[in-house]
């Protein structure tokens, strides 16, 4: 693209494109919403097929190559605009939504989408998946569109991905990203709109995501159940071996006793954990919308620190006798426990599941056992916070909200980053504009009317700061 194209001036010709465009943009949203893709009941099939045929004529009509690609799941979309000279970005998203269930706490249809007001004032539209993730995901759509009608051609070339089975696990696009790998990994980076703003007024983009090691245990004392007065005391109860267990996981300072578990661990660097302790987080609130008031992690570490920069273990489940209503005096022959650890840059999933595994076993009594069963694992993902790509995104996004883009860590794990690493190569920006109160997933699901719109606007300003 030339640099008269790229002036302040055309910029500003695509913004506004988009927003004379709104009033279209909300209806093509909506015909998206009102398809009930749901990728997790096969009785949706056919609908998860529409959605991706949709997305399909809708990028063709705005001069991508785009197919709808077979998986053994639901489709993969794949859409490639025009080979030019600069950068190539590799965006995903997925069409797939979450069941509705249940539907009596919906106050309309949720596949019906509403624009209204909420309490505070703000109009928001109101479905299953506005925000989780069709809405995030035509805010890039649209900002394409505004391109082409502005200018006629896009500021980089630009390809899409758009899969169909994320909220249901999401096991197939791996093996499509192995399959198709030379293809997606020509891209320089890719780029990821499925998550929140720091708050309503400041853009950020998640460069720091957390891996996970999932392991769930059982332990085996005696051959059967027993009888808890005949047998107390002399036989061993694999509730108390497994609780001993659980208890030697963590020292009284809140750090975890595995050995070498931080051996690969380094700390933040003082820019970033400065530019953390700006941005206002209030500890205690945070703790207190859970009913709590005491951070429980690692001493003298912040809440943000522990929870985007620092690796976790904790107990998700536990099970051992009986469990019924009233009283029964047993001990149990068995006991399990489901134990994940959130993993930060560097660290090995399975250095970590072997050390887990290697300290359960010198535990057990020689008359006992304990099996494992591993639920997975993966690496987290950082960004250098000095990559080109990102501080290009930063500018984008501070030109449009009118003051600094931040840089925020995430506690959780969105394996399709760790994905675009380890299978093609590419550094992932993580830029969305939902909010925390969208109740993704729950009845009456929402994105904020200016989310849809100001994102169309930043990544309209994005992929010009791309371009420079």
């Amino acid at each position: 693209m030339s640099d008269t194209k790229l002036s302040p001036a055309a910029v500003d010709q695509v913004l506004a494109a988009v927003d004379a465009g709104l009033d279209q943009s909300l209806e093509r949203l909506y015909g998206l919403l009102r398809i009930k893709s749901i990728s997790t009941d096969p009785a949706y099939a056919a609908e998860c097929q529409r959605a991706a045929d949709w997305l399909v004529v809708e990028l063709n009509g705005l001069g991508f190559a785009a197919e709808a690609r077979a998986t053994p799941g639901h489709p993969v979309v794949v859409a490639h605009g025009p080979d030019q000279a600069g950068p190539h970005v590799l965006f995903y998203a997925h069409y797939d939504v979450q069941p509705v269930d249940p539907l009596a706490l919906w106050h309309s249809d949720p596949f019906e989408p509403v624009l209204t007001t909420d309490a505070a004032g703000r109009k928001i539209i109101v479905a299953r998946g506005a925000s989780d993730d069709k809405g995030q995901m035509l805010t890039f759509i649209e900002a394409c569109r505004a391109w082409k009608a502005a200018t006629g051609s896009l500021p980089v070339r630009v390809s899409l991905m758009l899969e169909g089975e994320e909220e249901s696990g999401g096991k197939n696009l791996p093996p499509f990203m192995e399959a198709n790998k030379a293809e997606l990994g020509a891209a320089d980076v890719a780029l990821v709109c499925d998550t929140d703003m720091w708050d309503r007024q400041t853009p950020s983009v998640t460069t720091m995501l957390r891996g996970m090691v999932a392991e769930e245990i059982t332990v085996t004392c005696a051959n059967k159940d027993l009888h808890s007065g005949m047998f107390g005391n002399a036989a061993r109860n694999p509730n108390q071996l497994l609780a001993e267990i659980i208890a030697s996981l963590r020292a009284p300072d809140g750090s975890v006793t595995l050995p070498g578990f931080y051996d690969d661990v380094a700390e933040i660097s003082p820019e970033l954990k400065a530019q953390w302790a700006g941005l206002g987080f209030d500890d205690k609130a945070f703790l207190g919308e859970a009913g709590l008031s005491q951070p429980a992690g690692e001493a003298n570490r912040s809440v943000l620190e522990m929870l985007w920069a620092r690796p976790t273990c904790e107990i998700n489940g536990m099970i051992g006798g009986y469990t019924g209503d009233g009283f029964k005096t047993v001990i149990p022959a068995k006991a399990s426990a489901k134990i994940s650890f959130r993993l930060v840059s560097g660290m090995d999933p399975e250095k970590i599941r072997a050390a887990f595994r290697r300290h359960v076993e010198a535990m057990i009594p020689a008359d006992c056992s304990v099996s494992f069963h591993a639920h997975g694992g993966s690496r987290a993902i950082t960004v250098p916070s000095d990559g080109v790509y990102l501080q290009q995104a930063l500018a984008g996004l501070s030109a449009e909200w009118g003051k600094p883009a931040v840089i925020t860590g995430s506690g959780g794990s969105i394996p399709v980053a760790g994905d675009f690493k380890r299978i093609l190569g590419l550094d992932t920006l993580l830029i969305g504009f939902a909010h925390v109160d969208d109740q993704i997933h729950s009845p009456n699901e929402k994105y904020d009317l200016e989310s849809f719109h100001r994102g169309i606007r930043s990544w309209v300003r994005v992929l010009a700061a791309f371009a420079v």
